[in-house]
């Protein structure tokens, strides 16, 4: 019985133990969470207008400079650009993005997976761990971003992808990420950033007219890779908002479900303590008994 109450105790202990941990990671990524939250909310208005502007012009630009990144070619090659996290602990985040990478491969890019035409690189060490332990073609060059999270790193990632688009290395590029919508709430996406998607026009509507200033060869030419720079930049700030969001409400489910466990060890605790005292009582009357007789 002794030992059955010490085995309890040490549960006990070692439960508070973590749940002190996933405390103190709660009240870390809040405070992570704050930053990137600010970053993201601030960058994400810029951002959308910019790819409308770009969307724009690219759909009057037909045939003119700048307009080779908007060519749509028969897809041969494609690369996906999978922007997961550095650490786990955060819940399903990391796998809903594998996930969601692997879908979009099997029901856009199954022929081109077929003749190993399927290429990733990877933003983040969870998504390069799993695709190269899976023999997937993946690069190593982007995925240690988040350890010096800057515009430049991720502007140099967006610039390979546009030079290896306009070498014809890769027909089309993706963007797998997570968008942060809240704390507790990411939405998965599939993003394509090559070619530069073009504005779906409405029936009857009339084409937009731009005056272009200085010249429009020169300011296409100037605009597309910042643009480009700019929007694989706030899919990166997404993420990482998302990222502290997944964490910080894993966190929080994991220090519940610890005083869950709590609870029940201490109920397990104080019956194991209470048989045990009806024991001793019972064999101490029972020889006081024995001593009468």
């Amino acid at each position: 019985m002794a030992g059955q109450l010490k085995e309890v105790r040490n549960r006990i202990k070692s439960v508070q133990s973590s749940q002190q941990i996933t405390k103190a990671m709660k009240m870390v990524s809040a405070a992570k969470l704050r930053r990137a939250q600010d970053a993201i909310l601030q960058m994400r208005p810029y951002a959308k207008k910019l790819q409308e502007v770009l969307s724009n012009i690219v759909s009057n630009s037909e045939g003119e400079v700048g307009a080779n990144l908007a060519v749509v070619r028969p897809v041969e090659k494609v690369l996906l650009i999978v922007v997961t996290s550095d650490r786990g602990l955060c819940g399903a985040y990391n796998s809903n993005i594998i996930k969601l990478a692997k879908a979009t491969i099997n029901e856009k890019y199954a022929a081109q997976a077929a003749k190993g035409n399927v290429y990733i690189w990877s933003i983040g060490k969870k998504g390069y761990e799993h695709f190269a332990k899976n023999n997937f073609k993946v690069n190593e060059t982007y995925k240690d971003i988040f350890l010096s999270l800057s515009f430049e790193n991720v502007q140099a990632c967006a610039q390979a992808a546009v030079k290896a688009f306009e070498n014809k290395e890769f027909d089309a590029v993706e963007i797998i990420y997570s968008e942060f919508k809240n704390a507790a709430t990411q939405k998965f996406v599939a993003e394509q950033f090559l070619p530069i998607p073009k504005v779906q026009k409405k029936q009857g509507a009339t084409k937009s007219d731009f005056i272009f200033e200085p010249a429009k060869e020169q300011l296409i030419a100037e605009l597309m890779p910042k643009i480009l720079n700019t929007q694989l930049y706030k899919a990166v700030l997404d993420a990482h908002a998302s990222e502290h969001g997944a964490r910080m409400t894993a966190m929080d489910k994991a220090s519940e479900n610890a005083n869950e466990i709590l609870r029940t060890l201490r109920i397990s605790y104080n019956r194991a303590r209470q048989a045990a005292i009806t024991t001793e009582l019972t064999e101490i009357v029972s020889g006081a008994a024995a001593l009468q007789g």
